[in-house]
Order: structure tokens, then C-alpha cells, then sequence
């Protein structure tokens, strides 16, 4: 099991107590991915949630303000720890080219299972990321929670990214748009090779290998 020897920190306004701050805290974090994953964001709801963990929905809501910040922390935390991971993974290499086909490799690769009875499931988060992320994107408050630098780990993820595509061609015009597009790709590809394979040309490969094989073909076709 891969140990990254670091943490990181969320931001206060996503949550109403820090559930990193006790073991109570992490777990109603950790059953709300496992429920999330299991029964999609619609039909996730406090009171399943008290229920799972055998406590009360007056305890979850001394944690988070509604299902839809919590889910927000969730994100956050997936994206923190993602950008944290790609840095380790990559800081001794120094090609900006070869980076990039690492960044691309994790991408599509499920995450490290750290240790600790209250890790948070990696691929439960990634498919969250995949299915929900709309959900708290593609809202009519998006301006508002903006304001409030709650997307900042995933747009520090595409601004990381978009420095090494820079690196390798300083006049590319658009390393933010394609890092962003690299990211929905590695996701987004991925599930639908899986689930609604017309929608992609994969064909004889797992989804992984085709969706690390477009990604790659994508790059390679803007930087000859």
C-alpha cells in the first residue's frame, strides 16, 4: 500500500465542523461515500446516512449544512488528494512530455487504498466524480459557491497540468482548456466504454487501455 507522506486542508466554508477533526467525523465522510456510490446522489439522504452509521441526522447536520456541501467536500477531497498524488508521482521526472503521459496513467488507473479503518474508498470517489459531479457543477448557484473558491482543488489539478503543457510548447494557446479536457476524458471515456460503449470507438480493449489510448493519441496530434 502507497503511502503519500503529506496531508492537506479543505476549505472552511464547506463544512459547518471540520469532519476531519474526529473519528465520528471521518466516518459519516466515509459512509456517505459508500452510500453515494451505492444509491446515487438522488436518493442519498441524511437519514439514510444517520441509519448506516447508527447515529442521528441532528449529528450530521452539526458536520454539514445539506447533502449537496457535503457532496461538494467529497469532491474537494477527491481532487485535493488526486493533485497531491500526481505530485509526488511525478516530481522526479523531468520531462514535461513524459509527466504528462504519467499524469495520463494515473488518470485512468485506480488510487492507492491507503491504511485505516476510516480510508476513503478511491474508487467509490472516482466513480462519484464521474456520476455526481454535475450535480454540484451545473447548478444555478455555481456563481455564488464560486465565490467561495470551493472548485479551487480541480482547478489547481488543470492549473498543474496546464504548467507542464506549457513546458512543452510555450505557444500551445489553449493548456488549460486541453488539461481540463484531458481530465473529463480520463473520466468520463472511461465510464462510457464501460456502460455506453457507442459513445466511444473502444473495441477489444478494457476501457483503461482504450481511454489512456486516446488520451495519449489526443496529445501526440497537437505536440508531433
Amino acid at each position: 500500500m502507497e503511502q503519500i507522506p503529506f496531508s492537506f486542508e479543505l476549505n472552511p466554508h464547506l463544512y459547518l465542523k471540520n469532519p476531519e477533526s474526529s473519528d465520528l467525523g471521518k466516518k459519516i465522510v466515509k459512509n456517505a461515500i459508500d452510500l453515494i456510490y451505492e444509491l446515487g446522489f438522488e436518493h442519498f439522504t441524511f437519514k439514510k446516512l444517520a441509519k448506516q452509521i447508527s447515529s442521528t441526522e441532528a449529528t450530521i447536520y452539526r458536520y454539514f449544512e445539506n447533502k449537496h456541501r457535503l457532496l461538494l467536500y467529497i469532491l474537494n477531497w477527491y481532487w485535493s488528494y488526486l493533485d497531491l498524488y500526481i505530485s509526488f508521482k511525478i516530481q522526479n521526472i523531468e520531462s514535461p512530455r513524459l509527466q504528462l503521459a504519467e499524469i495520463a496513467k494515473i488518470l485512468v488507473s485506480e488510487l492507492p487504498i491507503s491504511k485505516g479503518n476510516l480510508d476513503y474508498n478511491k474508487k467509490f470517489l472516482n466513480e462519484i466524480t464521474i456520476v455526481e459531479s454535475s450535480k454540484a457543477y451545473f447548478i444555478k448557484e455555481i456563481d455564488d459557491i464560486n465565490k467561495q473558491a470551493l472548485y479551487q482543488p480541480y482547478k489547481f489539478l488543470c492549473h498543474r497540468i496546464a504548467l507542464i503543457i506549457s513546458e512543452m510548447n510555450d505557444e500551445y494557446m489553449f493548456p488549460h482548456s486541453l488539461a481540463s479536457t484531458i481530465i473529463e476524458i480520463a473520466h468520463q471515456q472511461q465510464f462510457f466504454a464501460i456502460h455506453l460503449p457507442r459513445l466511444t470507438d473502444a473495441s477489444g480493449t478494457s476501457a483503461r487501455d482504450y481511454t489512456l489510448d486516446y488520451i495519449n493519441d489526443v496529445i501526440q496530434r497537437i505536440f508531433k
